[in-house]
């Protein structure tokens, strides 16, 4: 196909990594947002997701001219409604125009009437200048009539050529109004929808990975506004990548359905060590989304869940990574993790050349990087991929995904990390991801305290503790964080969703990392504290919002 010239406002299908062409527009990008370098790229907003992309020209295809042919090769629904924004967004745009055009007319009549009465006309002559203004409507109508319909043009004119027709403005000047870019978007849709599209010849293929098909391109995330409803049934997700300024990378999820199934699990046997809290969400989550998963717990009555949902058993650490590619270990400490690959049948048994570990649990960066040092000496590949979220995130598959180590591991994690977290970020070398989770548990720990702290302090004081709570909730510290552990106190419910235990385990590696580096974390120190007076009264077990309890004995 020869190229086409492409223009800022333009209607397109563009081409992202490895998921289906989907319709958007070219629009301005952000001030501060550089365009990439090498080839030639557009600035790509998407109908009916909130999604913004830098896309290269090769990647981009004219809307109108490739509507059909798209719209055949993709059923799905919610790539339907993605066109329905389309249809929607050109609806407006036309009704615009139409008052713009007869705005221009009645203008121009209203000068002419002017004028006529300035000088003087004879009766014929004004009958004449009438008639001559009825063609002038009549066939501007007419005209607009056979772009808008393309039923008498399709043949003779190019889809480009139409939307130039349509269009108010000149090639290569930007709109007055920037809200004439803006793209209305769909409540209900917010995915990509994943399939065969074979018929749709892009250079690169949609099968290579995405590390080969986007050298040159960044995506960036400019919203996600909506946050998505809490549910236990299968979420799905679309890959988006960005990079900052900093070098680090995010993998970002945005919520679809699994009806529409917007994620291809990937081919490679996945296996999973440790299903407490966060790693029985997970398991759950990539079982859903397809993937082939083989588990292990210390306790195999655990597994026996997820065997019935289509799970395979692995008797022991060892044997699961010597039968999978990628094994995922999820545990509760330092020790713990170097138990599982150091041990009796551990990890390291299993390892060999090609073989990948991606150990997900909260440890301190000595205790990985060592990790690290032993899965790569016998030929192995390591991943350290800590998450931060509870148990309801984790069964939602809404994850914060914080990950160092192999790049390529990471990007061969991709469709792993989409159903289980809703981002996922890579930090660079072994230890930054343990440095990174320990100081975001940190600042949550010490944050929970405050709350306790302050809901205890109202309590004495005679203040009531719902109002405190109210107030909090209509302030610049709402959140759902703060409102769900305040109802755990205020409903004295401390039923487990991340043990106290682990986040004041979290606070002492955090405050031992401060050490390291001689840098004073006293609030932190101070939390600790109340966490370890918590943990004398029996409530490790807890919530962590059970820290309350510290302040009331």
């Amino acid at each position: 196909m020869a190229a086409v010239s492409l223009r800022l406002g333009d209607l397109v299908w563009g081409k992202l990594g490895r998921y289906p062409p989907w319709p958007g527009k070219i629009v301005n990008p952000p001030k501060d947002l550089k365009k990439p370098r090498g080839k030639k790229c557009f600035f790509v907003k998407f109908f009916g997701t909130e999604d913004h992309a830098w896309i290269k020209v090769e990647q981009l295809k004219p809307y109108h001219a490739h509507k059909e042919e798209m719209i055949k090769i993709n059923k799905g629904k919610r790539f339907q409604q993605a066109v329905d924004a389309v249809e929607e967004f050109l609806r407006r745009t036309k009704g615009k125009d139409q008052t713009s055009s007869h705005t221009s007319a009645d203008d121009k009549s209203r000068r002419n009437s002017s004028e006529e009465r300035s000088r003087p006309n004879s009766g014929d002559e004004k009958r004449k200048l009438s008639l001559s203004e009825g063609k002038v409507k009549k066939n501007m109508g007419e005209g607009k009539k056979r772009v808008s319909s393309g039923s008498a043009e399709r043949g003779s004119k190019s889809p480009l050529k139409r939307a130039q027709e349509q269009s108010p403005r000149k090639r290569g000047r930007p709109p007055k109004d920037e809200k004439d870019l803006t793209i209305p978007e769909s409540s209900t849709v917010k995915g990509m929808m994943a399939g065969p599209m074979a018929a749709f010849k892009w250079q690169p293929t949609a099968s290579e990975p995405v590390k080969d098909a986007d050298p040159h391109f960044h995506h960036f995330l400019l919203s996600q506004t909506e946050k998505p409803a809490v549910c236990y049934q299968a979420i799905t997700k679309k890959l988006k990548i960005c990079e900052e300024e900093t070098g680090s990378t995010s993998i970002q999820a945005a919520d679809s359905t699994a009806v529409n199934g917007s994620i291809t699990p990937t081919d490679k046997k996945i296996g999973f060590l440790g299903l407490g809290l966060m790693g029985s969400g997970i398991v759950s989550n990539l079982l859903k989304m397809g993937h082939t998963v083989t588990v292990w717990n210390r306790t195999a009555e655990k597994c026996d869940l997820f065997i019935q949902e289509g799970a395979r058993l692995g008797r022991t650490p060892a044997e699961v990574v010597s039968t999978c590619d990628i094994t995922f270990a999820c545990v509760s400490d330092p020790k713990a993790a170097k138990d599982l690959v150091l041990g009796p049948s551990g990890v390291l048994q299993g390892i060999r050349p090609g073989k990948c570990y991606v150990d997900m649990s909260t440890v301190d960066a000595d205790t990985v990087t060592e990790l690290a040092q032993v899965i790569v000496s016998r030929g192995g590949r390591f991943l350290e991929a800590p998450v931060s979220g509870n148990q309801q995130l984790s069964n939602d598959g809404m994850l914060v995904i914080l990950a160092a180590g192999d790049r390529g591991l990471y990007e061969d994690c991709s469709s792993c990390f989409q159903a289980m977290g809703k981002t996922s970020f890579f930090l660079g070398e072994v230890g930054n991801a343990a440095k990174m989770m320990l100081i975001v548990n940190m600042v949550q720990g010490s944050f929970m305290a405050t709350i306790a702290e302050g809901l205890t302090l109202a309590q004495v004081t005679g203040q009531s503790q719902q109002t405190l709570l109210d107030i909090l909730n209509q302030g610049q510290l709402a959140s759902i964080f703060l409102d769900q552990k305040c109802q755990n106190i205020l409903q004295g419910n401390f039923k487990p969703d991340f043990y106290l235990k682990y986040i004041q385990k979290d606070l002492r590696l955090a405050i031992a990392l401060g050490d390291a580096v001689n840098h004073p974390t006293p609030m932190a120190a101070a939390a600790n504290e109340v966490y370890k007076r918590a943990k004398a009264l029996d409530q490790s077990d807890n919530d962590m919002s059970a820290v309350y309890r510290a302040y009331i004995h």
